[in-house]
C-alpha cells in the first residue's frame, strides 16, 4: 500500500495558472510562488466582492481519538465528489503547524486520494505565512522590551507584561524562561515564555481580518502590557501597527493550490482549535465563495471546539451562515469512546459502539443548536463489519439525521459520491436557520457557561480566584463585550482528556482568562491546557529524510 507521501508524489498536477483560470482568474489575480502555488492578490479580492456567494459547507468531527477520525481528508474527497458531479467547487483549509508536522499529529494536507498538492510543500514552509506571523510577533516583544529599556515613557510595569514570544515548534523549555540577563544593557531580567505561533494572536488576527486596512486596526489593538495605573498598554501605543502590518502584507493574501483531482484550495491561516479558534482565514473563505457555487471548508477537532469557535467567532464577525455541516466518524473511533483499547478495534463490538455513539449524538445535537443542517460522513475501515455500518446506519435514522459512507481515502472523489449526494439533496430539503448561541455583550461568565453547558454539556463551570480577577478587570475596563475562546482538550467533551464518550455531571474549571482584543476575543483557559506542546517520545521527524536528488521520504 502506497503512503500518503508516495500518492502524493505520484500526482499529475497541473500549472496553478491552469487552475486559476478555471476559476475565472487571470495571471493577472496571481503572485507565483513557483509552478503549483500562487497567492490571490487583494485587488483581485475586492474586485470579487461584488458577486453572489456560493453554498457554504462545514466539515468537523466527533472527538479525537488514536483510531483517527479523517476530517481534512473527508473535507478535500468531498470537495472532489462534487467536482465529479460537475458542480464548481472549491476547498478552504488551513495551513500545518510545523509542530505537530515534526511531531505527532501529521501534516494537514488530507490523506490517500483525497489530498491537497504540492504536499510536501504545504506541510513544510508552504508560502512563509507562518513565519511571518512568527517574526511579526516576536517583532512586538522586541520592541516592547526595547521601550521599557529606553526610558519606559509609557510607564509600564514589568510585573504585569502579557505578551510572550513565539517559535513554530513544539517545544516544551521554552514555555517558562527568564529574559534579558546579563546585566543593563540586555534590558531588565524579568519571567517571560514562548507560546507555538499558531496560538499567536496575531495569527487569529490575520485569519479574521476582512482586509489590509482592519488588519492594521486589529493589530493596533493588542494588549501587551499594563501600565503602573493598571491600564492597557497596545501596539499602537508603542507606534509599530504599521510596521507589523507591513511585515504581513504578503501574508494576508490567500494561498491557492489544487487537490489530487485538480480540485482548486485555498490554503490559508493554521490556528489550532483547541488553543485558538481553528478556523482558516476569513478572506480566504469568503474568495472561495466568490469563486466557487460550493465551498467545502473545515474546522479543528471535534465540533466541541472548531466548529463552535466557526459559528460563535468566525461566522458571527465574517457575517457568513453555513448551509450545511458535516460530522465525520469512525466506527474505530467510536468504539474507542465506547470503550475499546486501540490493539482491539479490529474486533466486531456493537456493544462498545452502542456506548461510544453518545459521543456523535451530542455533536449532532450541538449543530443543531445552531440551526444548521447536519449529515454524518462515515469514514470507512476495511476492519468495519456488516452488523456495525448497520447499527450505526440505525442509530442516526433514529435522530433523524442523514448518514453516508465515505471511501474518499482509497477513492477519491469516486468514494465521496454517496455524500455529495446526500447533502445536496439536504440542503435542498432543509434549509439553514443559522443563529450564534451567545449574545457577545453578556457577562463574561455567563457567555463561558453557555459554551460549557450547551456544547460541552457540563453540569457547572468553576472559575479560579486569578480569573475572576481578571473578569472584574476587564467588565471595568469595558472590555467584556467579546465573544468567548475556550481553550480546552481536544480529547473529551470535557475538561479532561481522559473522560471519553458523552460525560455528564463534570465541572469545566477555567483557570485563567485572557484578552485578545485585536483579535476580537477573550480567551479562556480549562483543566491542563498548555499553548506550547511539547514533542513525543518518538516524533515523527525521524522518520524524515530528503535524498541527494531531493525526493521526501517519510512524510506522512
Amino acid at each position: 500500500m502506497l503512503t500518503d507521501i508516495e500518492i502524493a508524489q505520484q500526482a499529475k498536477m497541473k500549472p496553478i495558472t491552469e487552475i486559476a483560470d478555471g476559476m475565472g482568474l487571470t495571471e493577472d489575480d496571481l503572485e507565483l510562488y513557483g509552478k503549483y502555488k500562487a497567492k490571490v492578490s487583494l485587488e483581485c479580492y475586492e474586485k470579487l466582492k461584488a458577486q453572489p456567494d456560493g453554498k457554504l459547507i462545514l466539515v468537523t468531527a466527533i472527538n479525537p481519538t488514536p483510531a483517527g477520525e479523517g476530517k481534512s481528508t473527508t473535507t478535500v474527497g468531498l470537495g472532489q465528489a462534487l467536482h465529479q458531479m460537475g458542480k464548481k467547487t472549491v476547498i478552504a483549509l488551513r495551513e500545518p503547524s510545523l509542530g505537530p508536522c515534526l511531531g505527532v499529529k501529521g501534516g494537514a494536507a488530507g490523506g490517500g486520494y483525497s489530498q491537497v498538492v504540492p504536499m510536501e510543500d504545504i506541510n513544510l514552509h508552504f508560502t512563509g505565512d507562518i513565519h511571518a506571523i512568527t517574526t511579526a510577533h516576536n517583532f512586538l516583544a522586541a520592541a516592547l522590551d526595547n521601550h521599557i529599556h529606553q526610558g519606559n515613557t509609557l510607564k509600564i510595569d514589568v510585573r504585569r507584561i502579557v505578551w510572550k514570544r513565539v517559535v513554530d515548534l513544539n517545544d516544551r523549555a521554552l514555555r517558562h524562561v527568564v529574559v534579558s540577563l546579563g546585566g543593563k544593557p540586555n534590558g531588565f531580567p524579568r519571567e517571560d515564555g514562548f507560546d507555538i505561533t499558531v496560538a499567536s494572536e496575531i495569527m487569529a488576527i490575520l485569519c479574521l481580518a476582512s482586509g489590509m486596512d482592519d488588519l492594521k486596526e486589529r493589530l493596533s489593538k493588542i494588549i501587551v502590557a499594563y501600565d503602573f495605573d493598571g491600564e492597557v498598554v497596545t501596539a499602537d501605543d508603542l507606534k509599530v501597527a504599521g510596521s507589523l502590518t507591513l511585515l504581513l502584507k504578503d501574508a494576508i493574501k490567500p494561498n491557492l493550490v489544487q487537490t489530487l483531482e485538480n480540485v482548486p484550495a485555498f490554503i490559508h491561516g493554521g490556528p489550532f482549535a483547541n488553543i485558538a479558534h481553528g478556523c482558516n482565514s476569513v478572506m480566504a473563505t469568503k474568495m472561495a465563495m466568490k469563486l466557487g457555487d460550493y465551498v467545502v471548508t473545515e474546522a479543528g477537532f471535534g465540533a466541541d471546539l472548531g466548529a463552535e469557535k466557526f459559528y460563535n467567532i468566525k461566522c458571527r464577525y465574517a457575517g457568513l451562515k453555513p448551509d450545511a455541516t458535516v460530522v465525520v466518524a469512525t466506527i474505530r473511533a467510536l468504539k474507542m469512546h465506547g470503550g475499546v483499547n486501540k490493539k482491539e478495534l479490529e474486533a466486531e463490538n456493537l456493544d462498545a459502539l452502542d456506548k461510544g455513539f453518545v459521543n456523535l449524538q451530542k455533536h449532532i445535537e450541538n449543530v443543531r443548536k445552531f440551526g444548521v443542517p447536519v449529515i454524518v460522513a462515515v469514514n470507512e475501515f476495511p476492519t468495519d463489519t456488516t452488523a456495525e455500518i448497520e447499527s450505526l446506519q440505525r442509530k442516526c435514522r433514529e435522530m433523524n439525521v442523514p448518514v453516508a459512507h465515505s471511501q474518499v481515502w482509497a477513492k477519491g472523489g469516486e468514494g465521496g459520491i454517496e455524500l455529495a449526494e446526500k447533502l445536496l439533496e439536504l440542503m435542498e430539503k432543509e434549509k439553514s436557520q443559522f443563529h450564534v448561541l451567545y449574545d457577545e455583550k453578556s457577562a463574561i461568565p455567563d457567555k463561558i457557561k453557555a459554551v460549557a453547558t450547551e456544547v460541552y454539556g457540563a453540569a457547572e463551570v468553576a472559575f479560579s480566584k486569578k480569573a475572576l480577577q481578571t473578569i472584574g478587570d476587564l467588565e471595568k475596563k469595558g472590555l467584556s463585550d467579546l465573544p468567548i475562546c475556550i481553550a480546552k482538550t481536544q480529547y473529551s467533551l470535557s475538561d479532561d482528556p481522559t473522560l471519553l464518550g458523552r460525560p455528564s455531571g463534570f465541572t469545566v474549571t477555567v483557570s485563567e482568562i485572557k484578552i485578545s482584543q485585536g483579535a476580537g476575543f477573550i480567551v479562556a483557559l480549562t483543566g491542563g491546557i498548555m499553548t506550547m506542546p511539547g514533542l513525543p517520545k518518538k516524533p515523527a521527524a525521524e522518520n524524515m529524510d530528503i535524498d541527494g536528488a531531493g525526493k521526501i521520504t517519510g512524510l506522512f
